[in-house]
């Protein structure tokens, strides 16, 4: 879906507490400039593919949705937004610090995580993400860089409870697994859930295989 099609969708859904939808000159007041009138026609018209981080979360602050509904397909409306949210770069961080790179052993470079995401983002800009100096990245480049690490773009714009896990860790220092989850998050949510469908099964047909054999 693109960009726009998600903001007027979000637009229909997030209504303000009168029942009317929000205009660009309401959503340029409740955003305190952040979002001006101009931005909000030129995103409702496509004309902005890829929103920044700033805009993107002052709108769903404004409208009172999830700053993840950005990415979702299939939205519906859930007010307010998750505490404890400590930055997109103190998550990238985290998820440098918790997945290591199977080869070594050791975190990945940002030259590293540059190449992996096949010329989406710069060695740079994946140091500007990580340090905070690039404190409003696009919807692009939270998408490659989320899809580095096989994880969902919505965990690096809003966390409501911790992410990973002992297991998903262990799991994802290997590297086809890193590869099956990065690949099937850029899927749209329905085709993941016929992969995850697919997974389920093939571990169904394992386990009744495994207790022939008992």
């Amino acid at each position: 879906m693109h960009v726009a099609q998600k903001f007027e969708h979000l637009l229909d859904t997030c209504r303000r507490p009168d029942g009317r939808r929000w205009t660009g000159q309401q959503l340029d007041e409740a955003t305190g400039g952040v979002v001006p009138r101009s931005y909000f026609v030129n995103l409702q018209k496509g004309r902005i593919e890829s929103p920044g981080y700033e805009k993107m979360a002052a709108i769903a602050k404004a409208m009172g949705f999830p700053p993840e509904a950005w990415f979702e397909e299939g939205f519906a409306t859930r007010v307010g937004l998750a505490e404890g949210s400590d930055g997109i770069a103190g998550r990238v961080e985290h998820l440098f610090d918790a997945i290591r790179n199977p080869k070594t052993g050791k975190p990945y470079t940002n030259a590293e995580v540059a190449r992996m995401t096949l010329g989406d983002l710069s060695e740079e800009e994946v140091e500007g993400i990580r340090t905070g100096t690039i404190g409003d990245p696009t919807v692009g480049q939270v998408a490659a860089l989320a899809g580095v690490f096989g994880v969902a773009p919505e965990y690096l714009l809003d966390r409501a409870e911790a992410f990973l896990d002992g297991e998903l860790v262990d799991a994802l220092r290997d590297e086809v697994v890193r590869d099956i989850a990065r690949e099937s998050s850029r899927l749209p949510s329905k085709e993941q859930r016929l992969v995850l469908g697919i997974v389920r099964q093939v571990l169904m047909s394992r386990s009744g295989a495994d207790d022939d054999f008992r």
